[in-house]
């Protein structure tokens, strides 16, 4: 039986693939620095698959805590997650992200090395293409960011390419995420962010239960469907069945691959909002506000090379994202406790 690492794992997308990973069969080590997720969120992925996973509270950053983790355990592969993930964040704490999510994981990575395991599924994500020329985007666009959080998964995956290149018993699989939405369908595990969300569902979820008097809408006049931001949201269970499809490649293949994670169709702002409302059967009002600087207009994935290379599509439709995320909600009105 395999053994994998994930870093991050009581978070969001993290305990979503430690359920998947341990359905699959295999064993879990947890790592995790509880800044953005509680360690009750284990107790629920044990309550899902019967299964508990070995936890360690360590902070990327702390590389003696590292070595310990790959010292007391026979680690196969590594799913990295940690990181800290808010756009307009980075932009005010830009020094903040470089810090954790680069000189953190340059740690990990040197901690895998020393260790002798040399797989890794990096979560990394669709703000590395920039504002796309055009859409669907495919993994051999040309790269660049508008915020510190994009150029921190930028810079991530040259890293990771340099390393590959000068060590060919390295095998990297760079999942380009777009954007991942909903719930596990038990209600037990969703997106609980802590103080005013920065992704729109939680944010339209606060709006449904109360907390928030409106859904702010930041620009109008995009050239879109309904002149609202168009993305490709991406169910987070689907999401976590790829790194189960990742992993299993990644320990056949050695070298580097890109790989988009998304659905292919984009959504705007509005029709999510609508969706959210058919859900959960409440109104959400809206305002209309400014653009938001480095917002782009339309952003979804081509799938084909996923498809192909790892053979996974999203199962996923927008209306199942929206009702497993408002079961949650239901469930977890206080968020995760």
């Amino acid at each position: 039986m395999k053994t994998i690492l994930v870093t991050g794992g009581t978070g969001y997308i993290g305990s979503h693939t430690c359920v998947e990973l341990i359905n699959a069969g295999y064993d879990v080590v947890v790592l995790d620095n509880l800044y953005n997720s509680k360690k009750v969120v284990l107790d629920r992925i044990e309550t899902i698959t019967g299964k508990k996973p070995k936890f360690y509270e360590v902070d990327i950053l702390d590389r003696a805590g590292l070595d310990k983790v790959f010292k007391e355990n026979k680690i196969d592969a590594v799913i990295h997650f940690a990181g800290y993930k808010a756009v307009g964040e980075s932009c005010v704490i830009p020094l903040t992200y470089y810090k954790n999510n680069i000189s953190g994981s340059v740690n990990l990575y040197e901690a895998m090395k020393d260790a002798g395991v040399m797989t890794v599924v990096f979560s990394s994500s669709a703000t590395v293409y920039g504002d796309p020329a055009s859409v669907p985007i495919k993994e051999d666009f040309p790269l660049s960011t508008t915020n510190p959080y994009g150029t921190t998964k930028l810079y991530n995956e040259r890293i990771l390419e340099d390393v590959s290149t000068s060590d060919e018993e390295w095998s990297v699989m760079l999942l380009r995420y777009f954007n991942p939405i909903g719930a596990h369908k038990t209600g037990l595990l969703g997106e609980t962010p802590n103080g005013i969300p920065n992704n729109l569902v939680p944010y339209v979820a606060q709006v449904a239960t109360g907390q928030r008097e409106y859904l702010r809408v930041w620009g109008n006049d995009y050239n879109t469907v309904d002149g609202t931001g168009v993305r490709d949201y991406i169910h987070v269970v689907d999401l976590a069945l790829g790194h189960i499809k990742a992993v299993e490649y990644a320990l056949e293949h050695k070298g580097v691959e890109k790989v988009n994670l998304g659905t292919g169709i984009g959504y705007s702002v509005l029709q999510v909002k609508d969706a959210f409302a058919k859900a959960s059967g409440k109104e959400i009002p809206y305002q209309i506000m400014e653009r938001r600087p480095g917002d782009i207009a339309t952003c979804y994935a081509d799938t084909e090379k996923a498809k192909e290379v790892l053979g996974w599509t999203a199962q996923y439709g927008i209306d199942e994202m929206c009702q497993d995320g408002w079961n949650f909600t239901l469930k977890n009105p206080n968020g995760i406790e």
